[in-house]
């Protein structure tokens, strides 16, 4: 079967499923079978695949069709345009997350990229924020934590592979639980966090695939959704250095309770929106008189 046709059959199949962005992870997985580019797909359209190669493709169309993320099946996503490894024990990062990271490049402008800032990303995951920083401060001094050791293992596969084994340290920790001591307190330029924020009142409005691929505690489902928002930010205060800044991503409809949570003793609250105009990362900077 000629490599055309072997797409419109896998496209045809995700359709059938009602898969979201069918035409996009009908090309992606065939990419992922040949290792080919999508400008390949594009300009051998007659080539004749191996029994194998159609037998293959096959297989990973039947798994996406069943809601499993295509990131799971090639066990890939692109980030701040390094190429992460992905499991079902690790959230898939999301464009919208880039976000938080163009906020913490903006709001560090001012030391310049050489200044020796000290950084931790609070549920890292597969350490896409923690990473994305680490690439671009390369004095920067960062830290990873996580509840979830699995979590952490992908992490520290991710800083390997991209050969940055060294520049973030990963900590099992509950937020920031493990840097709440003399060593730590005060000592922080940034607290960064995309952390769990759906509510339980939402799980069924959660993508299929969210819901039932994606893990749990990465992406909430408990609760109102702002629990860990209440839990982090004062324990953020303890760990800033006066004038250091606390940078998270919110829900669709976080706005106002997340704001809400912030006291006098935070200054220059700002909210960002995504490219779809959605609130979507909040900052503020720890106040030189807070306190703490």
């Amino acid at each position: 079967m000629q490599l055309r046709a072997t797409l419109q059959a896998g496209l045809q199949t995700l359709l059938d499923h009602q898969v979201p962005s069918s035409q996009l992870a009908a090309e992606l997985l065939l990419m992922h079978v040949l290792g080919c580019d999508r400008g390949y797909l594009h300009t051998h359209h007659q080539r004749e695949l191996t029994s194998e190669m159609i037998d293959h493709y096959s297989r990973l169309i039947a798994e996406r069709a069943t809601g499993k993320p295509t990131q799971y099946i090639t066990g890939h996503q692109e980030f701040w345009g390094l190429d992460f490894e992905v499991t079902p024990d690790v959230l898939i990062p999301r464009p919208e997350t880039e976000h938080v990271v163009e906020t913490v490049l903006e709001l560090a402008q001012r030391q310049g990229k050489e200044a020796r800032l000290r950084i931790v990303d609070v549920g890292t995951g597969s350490g896409c924020i923690a990473l994305a920083l680490a690439a671009e401060f390369p004095r920067a001094v960062l830290f990873g934590v996580d509840i979830s050791r699995p979590a952490l293992v992908v992490a520290s596969s991710n800083a390997l592979r991209l050969g940055m084994p060294d520049r973030v340290k990963f900590l099992e920790s509950d937020l920031l639980a493990r840097l709440l001591d003399q060593d730590f307190l005060g000592t922080f330029d940034f607290v960064v966090s995309n952390p769990p924020y759906v509510g339980s009142h939402e799980v069924n409005m959660v993508q299929r695939e969210v819901r039932e691929f994606e893990p749990r505690v990465a992406w909430g489902g408990l609760g109102q959704g702002d629990e860990i928002y209440r839990r982090l930010f004062p324990q953020a205060l303890q760990a800033l250095k006066p004038g250091g800044y606390v940078v998270v991503e919110i829900g669709y409809n976080m706005r106002d309770r997340v704001l809400a949570l912030l006291g006098p003793e935070w200054a220059e609250v700002d909210v960002r929106p995504d490219l779809a105009g959605i609130p979507r990362v909040v900052s503020a900077r720890k106040a030189a008189t807070s306190g703490q």
